[in-house]
């Protein structure tokens, strides 16, 4: 026979909610950067003015940190930013090889493509307001740095995340974090970045291919969803083997 929670159930499940929500801001920040490790947070009662929650809201939301290993509270000075998230049983092996690394990616895009064709197809359909503010934040991020001239593969990344987030599923946010930012291949940083691949009018590519994406999410309809963001990771893909061409082209003329 089902009950009816009473008033103190009700309470307690709404403040999770609420604590649970506060973490996962916190971890995207951390996870984009925007809070550094070794930084550290603002006290309770700022996070607590901050968010509009009680202060035992916001030490539900650091607990679930402390747990997570993202954070530490030090005695008398603080809570401080430790790391990313600790990953799954999933990674992407660094070498120093550059078709290795290629070759990692490819595979990891395999992956992606399987998980987030659906992400995005349970984003358009699952989101919430905020989840999808969050999405546009992201998105405009990678624009801000791409006039700049500056990296995106942070911002590319965390546009990706904040999709999985869209699912209320968090074990899609679990596999994007394991697999990793490094498969992403537009950044300046990365070791197999090319002439082309740095250019203005390459990203731009990227931010058309996130931009159909996001309104499809927008517009609430899941198969426009799942094929746009097929269509950028093939894309992405394309890209890669491109790459390894370029290579292949480049040893051939250098013997020949």
């Amino acid at each position: 026979m089902n009950t009816i929670p009473g008033p103190s159930e009700l309470k307690t499940s709404r403040r999770q909610k609420l604590s649970e929500r506060i973490a996962a801001n916190l971890r995207q920040d951390f996870l984009s950067g925007q809070i550094a490790i070794g930084q550290k947070l603002p006290t309770e009662t700022q996070l607590a003015e901050a968010y509009q929650v009680s202060r035992t809201v916001v030490r539900e939301a650091i607990a679930a940190l402390v747990a997570d290993g993202l954070v530490e509270t030090r005695q008398g000075a603080g809570i401080f930013v430790l790391g990313q998230p600790a990953k799954s049983g999933f990674s992407v092996p660094k070498t120093t090889e550059i078709t290795s690394k290629i070759s990692h990616a490819l595979n990891v895009l395999e992956v992606r493509i399987a998980l987030e064709m659906e992400s995005a197809a349970l984003a358009a359909v699952r989101r919430n307001s905020s989840q999808e503010a969050q999405i546009q934040e992201r998105f405009f991020e990678f624009d801000r740095l791409l006039k700049l001239g500056q990296p995106t593969g942070t911002a590319d990344f965390a546009f990706h995340r904040a999709i999985a987030e869209a699912t209320n599923n968090p074990f899609y946010v679990e596999v994007l974090d394991a697999l990793g930012a490094r498969t992403i291949p537009c950044d300046v940083t990365s070791p197999f970045a090319t002439e082309e691949v740095l250019s203005h009018d390459y990203q731009a590519q990227l931010q058309k291919e996130h931009l159909a994406i996001m309104n499809a999410i927008f517009a609430g309809d899941p198969d426009a969803a799942r094929e746009a963001m097929r269509a950028h990771l093939a894309a992405s893909q394309q890209r890669y083997r491109a790459r390894l061409l370029e290579r292949r082209v480049q040893y051939a003329s250098n013997v020949g």
